[in-house]
């Protein structure tokens, strides 16, 4: 067996898709490459093609409860976060702030360099630099 492989894709549930997807093009800086009602017809998913491969999907779910905002001390998903070097943080910073999206700052510590902030559901995001 050969090693444990990386991730393919993300994909988190948003509350309102359209607004998702404005904010994520937004960042992203790109266009979805898919949007569409999944076959089982019981969700739709609007999905980005990242650079390095991996697939970051919106969904919206049919019949679902009552949307709530995300809350990472609940169990289930902490934050996401994308990888990036620490000489690139600047720059993310800068693009965040040219966003309008509010975030803590370029925080270091042994493990790396991290720059963290929310999207409109309040998930946790983060750029994140390891150690070089």
């Amino acid at each position: 067996m050969s090693s444990f492989p990386g991730l393919a894709h993300i994909a988190i549930t948003v509350s309102d898709l359209s607004a998702s997807t404005a904010w994520y093009s937004a960042l992203f800086g790109a266009a979805p490459v898919l949007d569409e009602d999944e076959a089982s017809g019981t969700f739709h998913h609007t999905v980005f093609a990242l650079d390095d491969g991996t697939l970051f999907g919106l969904h919206t779910h049919t019949g679902g409860g009552t949307p709530t905002t995300f809350d990472e001390r609940q169990v289930g998903l902490d934050h996401i976060a994308f990888r990036c070097s620490s000489d690139e943080l600047p720059g993310w910073r800068d693009r965040l702030d040219t966003l309008g999206i509010a975030h803590g700052g370029i925080k270091s510590a042994h493990y790396g360099s991290g720059l963290s902030f929310r999207d409109p559901d309040n998930i946790a995001l983060e750029f994140f630099a390891p150690p070089a």
